[in-house]
């Protein structure tokens, strides 16, 4: 395949253009996560990052003050106070503060919370309107956004609470946020991603649906630089440096600690025998996967799953 001209944006360009800052953490949401997690944003500081697809867990998160640029997919938005935004499990997504703090809340809700008695509630995120990166942000009136922060500060307390219907109330809650979001009815505006943004977005989401694996016929798509590169028509050298400038971390290490991630993943959440995970994400056998996880990890396959499910190590 014929390679395009390496893009004439340089990376300094691109960190003018596009971010303030030039790191951005790749983050993966934890294997052993709670289905359902609340969270004061003063009291969990939140980072420059950006996470790929699998996340797993839709998202809400509402700012109170300071300032970021959310971008969700290939959409950015310049979010301040009263906006709350919507992010659906599939989407890669990426934050960056732009003020000296910022204030509100954020909320994780696995589908798995959903089950058994409350799938009515998993419908109606499935189909919101906004959980879909063009429509993700909304913008508050300063009464609607007062009335939806104290629906998260209802929820915070309920979740340290003991009764029989506590999950009610919370889902309760989380219906009344999504019925006051769409209410107000005042989507944010978007602005185009820098165009080198495009390779990092394009990377990662090559990427997750490389290592995505669902059942036992699957294998892993792509494992090299040169193959990732290949299919986004860039030169490795340039994917290469634009990824390393802004993650800190070379393509190598990405599709690695990837690799890592889906080990790890079907181990803990799958009954596929070692033989099976091997053979999935590439190996030529069951010794070869051993051997690079124990030199990634400092422990077998097996012994990490053992742990997981006695709850020693995760």
């Amino acid at each position: 395949m014929e390679k395009q001209a390496i893009p004439r944006l340089e990376i300094d360009a691109f960190a003018t253009a596009g971010y303030k800052r030039s790191f951005l953490e790749v983050q993966h949401y934890p294997l052993n996560s709670n289905h359902f997690v609340i969270k004061k944003r003063d009291d969990y500081p939140v980072a420059d990052y950006i996470s790929p697809n699998r996340r797993q867990f839709y998202k809400i998160f509402h700012m109170t003050k300071g300032t970021g640029i959310l971008t969700i997919g290939l959409y950015q938005y310049d979010m301040g106070p009263g906006d709350i935004a919507f992010l659906h499990p599939d989407e890669i997504m990426s934050w960056q503060t732009t003020s000296a703090d910022t204030g509100g809340h954020f909320c994780l809700i696995h589908p798995k919370y959903f089950e058994h008695d409350a799938d009515h509630v998993l419908q109606l995120f499935r189909n919101y309107p906004y959980f879909k990166p063009a429509a993700s942000v909304v913008r508050l009136s300063d009464s609607q956004s007062q009335n939806i922060n104290e629906y998260f500060e209802f929820i915070v307390k309920e979740v340290q609470e003991d009764y029989d219907d506590k999950k009610q109330a919370l889902l309760l809650h989380l219906q009344l946020i999504l019925v006051a979001a769409k209410r107000a009815g005042k989507k944010l505006p978007t602005r185009d991603v820098p165009e080198s943004y495009r390779y990092i977005y394009g990377f990662l989401s090559l990427l997750e649906s490389s290592f995505r694996l669902d059942n036992r016929c699957h294998t892993v798509k792509l494992k090299t630089a040169s193959e990732f590169a290949e299919h986004l028509n860039v030169h490795p050298n340039y994917l290469n440096s634009l990824v390393k400038q802004h993650t800190g971390k070379t393509l190598r290490e990405h599709i690695q600690e990837r690799l890592i991630y889906e080990a790890k993943s079907l181990l803990v959440q799958t009954d596929w025998d070692i033989s099976s995970i091997s053979f999935g994400l590439g190996f030529s056998g069951p010794a070869a996967f051993t051997a690079f996880f124990k030199k990634k990890e400092l422990i077998s396959p097996s012994l990490f799953r053992k742990n997981a499910f006695t709850g020693s190590h995760i």
